[in-house]
């Protein structure tokens, strides 16, 4: 179909050249194939995705990127590829820039590539679980709980549960969940609104993932970790 008059969901990967905690972690072999690669493949698979976009300030993750099928319209410029630079206008000119093309964008689902542990289906259940929501974020359940066991140092000095007045048992608490980062779809006139305004100015559902994939890579120790989930979840499989 012709862009101009179809009106898409697409997939947005975002990947900085410069990681500190652990360079060059963007193309890092991780089970057998760079890092960035599982999340593109992922994205490729889903049938509710027309196309799988990767912005990048490193030319040779774009190049990894455009091998595993994605696309790469340019280099990210330097202002926005700073370890300051917010991830949110960084989409949005990806979508600004593809819309001055003439492509008609709905929906966008940013991708984390440091979360290889999603799946495709997860992707799936995420465009679905609330389509109509301005903003469907993954998350996982919290470890800690606010109502339970998080405390903060209250004005008079001492030490204070963070919410609630306590709970002897943790099963009595509400329930708290933590954004996993691994999968974001925003409707196309709320990113435009959260570039502006930030993330929470939108509403937003949840989508809720097992605590082995929401693994967020960060340094050696995260990289090591995902690899021994990957490694024990895909011996656990049938």
């Amino acid at each position: 179909m012709n862009p101009s008059t179809t009106a898409d969901t697409i997939a947005t990967i975002c990947a900085r050249g410069g990681s500190k905690g652990l360079p060059g972690k963007n193309i890092r072999p991780f089970n057998g194939k760079p890092l960035i690669v599982h999340s593109i493949e992922q994205a490729l698979a889903c049938s509710g995705i027309a196309s799988v976009y990767v912005s990048t300030d490193d030319a040779a993750i774009a190049d990894v990127a455009r091998s595993a099928g994605a696309l790469v319209p340019y280099l990210r410029p330097a202002e926005l590829a700073t370890d300051q630079a917010a991830k949110l206008p960084v989409i949005e000119h990806l979508v600004q820039h593809l819309e001055a093309q003439g492509r008609r964008i709905a929906r966008i689902v940013d991708l984390q590539p440091t979360s290889p542990l999603r799946e495709t289906a997860d992707i799936a259940a995420a465009l679905s679980v609330r389509p109509q929501a301005p903003l469907v974020v993954s998350v996982r359940e919290a470890s800690d709980n606010p109502y339970f066991n998080l405390v903060e140092t209250a004005p008079d000095g001492w030490m204070r549960l963070s919410k609630g007045a306590g709970k002897t048992r943790r099963q009595d608490a509400p329930g708290v969940y933590a954004l996993n980062g691994s999968i974001y779809v925003w409707q196309r006139a709320a990113l435009a609104h959260a570039a502006e305004h930030g993330l929470w100015s939108v509403n937003m559902g949840v989508f809720e993932m097992p605590r082995w994939k929401s693994v967020d890579i960060d340094d050696l120790d995260d990289f090591e970790f995902a690899e021994w989930q990957a490694l024990r979840h895909r011996k656990a499989t049938p």
